[in-house]
C-alpha cells in the first residue's frame, strides 16, 4: 500500500499543516448516491437562497491559500487553488459540475467547508506519495489532457509518486492518470488546511462528511491525518 508523506522542508515551510486523507476501497461508483446529490443539490439551493456563499479570497481559508501560493512562485489570481476556482464558478454559474459521484462527493465538501480537496485513483499511483517541492524535472500530464506534458517550476510544491506529478501548484489541478472514474475502486481523498490551529476541527469535520457520503458505496473506509508532526501515513 503507498505511503502519503510531507516532505522536511515542506513541513518546516508550512508548519501548521494538516492533511485528511479519507480512504475508501471497493468503491461502487456506478450505482445511485442519493446523499451525495442531496447535498450538491442543497448547496445549490442555499447559494440560490441567499442564505450561504462559497468562500471567496477575501475569506481566511482561501486568503491562507494565496500567501501559500505566492510564497512558491504562483500567481494564485491566475492559477487558483482548487477550492478557490471551485467556489468561484459555483458562484458565477449556480451550479457545481457533475462528474461522477466520488468527485460530487468531494467538490461538495470541498466547497461548503472552504478547504482544498482531491482525490487519486490508487490503482494508478506508483509507489508513495510524497509532498515535497519540485525540482524542475519531474513532468505533468493535466486532467483531461492526456496528450499533453508540463513541468513543474522550481521550488512548487507538488504531489508526486514515482512515476510522475499528481498534482501542481499543491492543490490547482490534479493529473490525468490518477483521475477518478465510475470505474475507480481504490482512492484516497485528501483535504487540506494550512492553519491547524484554526482549522482543525473544521478539517475533521469535512473528512467525517465525506467519509459518510463514500460509505455507503464502498466496502470499507478510513481516515487518516498527516501533519509535519505525524508526516507519513499508509493508505
Amino acid at each position: 500500500m503507498p505511503a502519503f508523506r510531507i516532505a522536511p522542508a515542506v513541513a518546516e515551510a508550512f508548519p501548521d499543516t494538516l492533511i485528511a486523507l479519507v480512504t475508501a476501497t471497493g468503491l461502487r461508483a456506478r450505482e445511485s448516491w442519493p446523499h451525495t446529490a442531496a447535498a450538491v443539490e442543497e448547496l445549490e439551493q442555499q447559494l440560490a437562497d441567499g442564505t450561504w456563499q462559497p468562500a471567496d479570497e477575501t475569506d481566511p481559508r482561501i486568503e491562507a491559500w494565496h500567501t501559500a501560493y505566492r510564497s512558491f512562485g504562483t500567481n494564485p489570481r491566475r492559477i487558483r487553488p482548487s477550492v478557490d476556482a471551485l467556489g468561484r464558478r459555483l458562484a458565477k454559474k449556480g451550479s457545481l459540475p457533475r462528474i461522477n459521484p466520488a468527485v460530487d462527493s468531494y467538490n461538495a465538501v470541498s466547497v461548503r467547508h472552504g478547504l482544498p480537496a482531491g482525490a487519486f485513483d490508487l490503482d494508478h499511483v506508483t509507489g508513495d506519495v510524497d509532498i515535497r517541492h519540485a525540482d524542475g524535472t519531474e513532468t505533468f500530464t493535466p486532467l483531461g489532457e492526456p496528450d499533453t506534458v508540463e513541468n513543474p517550476k522550481p521550488g512548487e510544491i507538488i504531489y508526486t509518486d514515482t512515476t510522475g506529478v499528481l498534482t501542481r501548484h499543491w492543490n490547482h489541478r490534479d493529473a490525468h492518470r490518477t483521475r477518478v472514474t465510475e470505474d475507480s475502486s481504490h482512492v484516497a481523498f485528501v483535504l487540506e488546511t494550512l492553519h491547524a490551529d484554526r482549522d482543525g476541527d473544521l478539517l475533521k469535520v469535512a473528512a467525517d462528511e465525506l467519509q459518510g457520503l463514500l460509505a455507503p458505496h464502498a466496502e470499507q473506509t478510513a481516515v487518516l491525518f498527516i501533519s509535519p508532526a505525524l508526516p507519513q501515513a499508509d493508505v
